[in-house]
């Protein structure tokens, strides 16, 4: 039997046929076999540092003088540290000023020196004559100082040192002042 006397016996199988075929020879020629492959990287987890200070003095002053005439000084301590997990920009400003007398402020009289004693990484330091000074000028006048960067858990001391201007006159006695001063790190 010929192909053609098949398809004329049998017109629908023949038709059925051919479609699989045309079938099975489109999935052929429209499939290529190729390799694949992936690769992850699951639980990436970030966590921010930490920067902090610590003050030895937190909330107290540093120093308190009395009864000052003209010339007299007055020193005081206190030790900071970087208590966070990053380095920190440190800086020393002044704020909140309160003098007795508006016309004469003693605040603009007094004097201030303040030292960088030294890191502990070597034991306490001491203040000594040649200490690296990080301001010097009035109380009024002091601005933001920089005083370095410090490395997480670095500590350092600083003296304070305050001196009654030997200039000022008979129309600062009795007055008072007081300043908060403030560490900031960034």
């Amino acid at each position: 039997m010929t192909t053609f006397d098949f398809v004329a016996r049998h017109p629908m199988r023949a038709l059925g046929a051919l479609t699989a075929l045309i079938a099975a020879v489109a999935v052929a020629v429209g499939s290529s076999a190729s390799f694949s492959a992936s690769s992850a990287n699951p639980s990436n987890t970030f966590a921010a540092g930490t920067l902090s200070i610590l003050n030895s003095k937190e909330g107290l002053a540093v120093l308190t003088a009395s009864g000052m005439k003209p010339g007299d000084s007055s020193t005081g301590t206190v030790d900071v540290q970087n208590t966070g997990s990053l380095s920190g920009a440190f800086t020393l400003s002044r704020s909140n000023i309160v003098d007795s007398d508006g016309a004469n402020p003693l605040s603009a009289k007094l004097n201030l020196v303040v030292k960088d004693c030294g890191d502990f990484s070597s034991g306490a330091p001491t203040c000594d004559v040649g200490d690296p000074v990080k301001y010097t000028g009035t109380i009024a006048a002091m601005g933001s100082t920089a005083l370095g960067t410090f490395a997480a858990s670095e500590k350092h001391r600083y003296e304070f040192a305050v001196t009654f201007d030997s200039s000022a006159s008979n129309a600062y006695q009795g007055d008072n002042s007081s300043v908060q001063f403030d560490w900031n790190a960034s």
